[in-house]
């Protein structure tokens, strides 16, 4: 995004907050300059006993001039306005409107370059995400097409183990899938919540053992659908008081803590340790969830972007060993899926590492 003056404002936003030279005042200004003429005009006709028809026609002329004057400078922009959009429209997102008025045109100009900006984001997030699905399409399907061959030609013997290995094939296409899906549901808006009370150490317990246990069986395998191979990294659960209770649906908190861990641990040194920890929220049944990892951190220039979908990191090596950049959308789903609860996720300051919060608001509480 520039950080030029369209990204700057907002739509409908004044420079500066004021207007000085705004098109109503404009128009009024020409109104008012037209009645002195006339007026100017008639009394010097009457001083000088000039023809009533010569001083009409002089009146009009000098009117017509200062309307046209000002007709150019309130249509000009509307034609390059014009032009923009459709260059637009027809799918090319870096032309831009001049924004060196200070009117209402100037307004609809900034308002028009932020549209700009936004449809060009999209279109390289879409660019993106054919790119990222591709590769990660590309992958399980040439291994499972190889196992099938090998059985078909006579090469391999249609044994459990080669099975196996064509199964893990599959569940790498189904995961990603599954990403897709949520990304569909992400875009087509709210989604019930299952909301019910569960206890917070045997749940979180049981997610962290899966993705122990899924990198486990992925070890000898690249990694599908950004989900991480690693098991040199090591998984800490902190729940504090450990009969803590939180009222949220269990699928959904799933998604974002699994996303959460999946993101701490491709961005761990070797060895490295990923703590995840719970503590009673402000509220009843309320609950905050931290995940904290050891890797490099994220610069505070780039909180804001974390959770844009399809966002890979910008730093160096922003993935540790065994693990590839994913498709960019695993912390997208998990701020959608807080958001469904009306919850809170961030990144938090950290001495060490990244720190990513999330805030769950619980039962709401019934008016006495």
């Amino acid at each position: 995004m520039s950080d030029g003056p369209a990204a700057r404002r907002g739509p409908g936003e004044p420079w500066g907050g004021v207007r000085p030279f705004s098109i109503k005042t404009k128009l009024g200004a020409l109104v008012v300059i037209a009645v002195l003429i006339t007026t100017g005009l008639s009394m010097i006709a009457v001083r000088t006993q000039t023809e009533l028809r010569f001083i009409t026609v002089f009146s009009m002329i000098a009117t017509l001039l200062i309307t046209q004057f000002v007709a150019h400078s309130l249509t000009a922009p509307l034609d390059e306005m014009n032009t923009v959009a459709r260059s637009i429209s027809q799918g090319d997102y870096t032309r831009r409107v001049s924004e060196s008025r200070r009117d209402e045109l100037g307004d609809l100009a900034g308002t028009i370059n932020l549209m700009a900006d936004e449809l060009e984001a999209q279109d390289q997030q879409r660019k993106e995400l054919v790119a990222n699905v591709s590769h990660e399409l590309r992958t399980p399907i040439a291994g499972l097409r190889a196992v099938l061959e090998n059985v078909v030609d006579g090469i391999a013997e249609a044994d459990p183990e080669t099975m196996r290995t064509a199964l893990k094939q599959t569940e790498r296409l189904g995961r990603l899938v599954e990403t897709l899906l949520d990304l569909s549901r992400l875009d087509n808006g709210v989604v019930p919540l299952r909301m019910r009370r569960f206890e917070v150490w045997p749940y979180l317990s049981g997610v962290l053992k899966e993705a122990n246990m899924v990198a486990s069986v992925r070890a000898g395998m690249a990694s599908g659908s950004g989900s991480h191979t690693r098991t040199d990294v090591h998984l800490h659960l902190d729940v504090s008081p450990p009969e803590l209770t939180a009222h949220a649906d269990p699928e959904r908190i799933h998604q974002v803590v699994a996303n959460l861990i999946d993101n701490a641990i491709k961005h761990s040194p070797p060895h490295g340790r990923v703590t995840v920890k719970a503590r009673r929220g402000p509220y009843p049944e309320s609950l905050e969830l931290e995940v904290l990892d050891e890797g490099p951190g994220i610069p505070r220039s780039d909180w804001h972007r974390v959770f844009e979908r399809f966002n890979r990191g910008a730093v160096s090596r922003p993935h540790g060993p065994g693990s590839d950049g994913g498709t960019g959308l695993g912390l997208a789903i998990a701020r959608w899926a807080v958001d469904l609860h009306g919850g809170r996720i961030g990144v938090a300051e950290s001495d060490r590492g990244c720190r990513i919060l999330v805030t769950l608001p619980g039962q709401p509480s019934v008016p006495s």
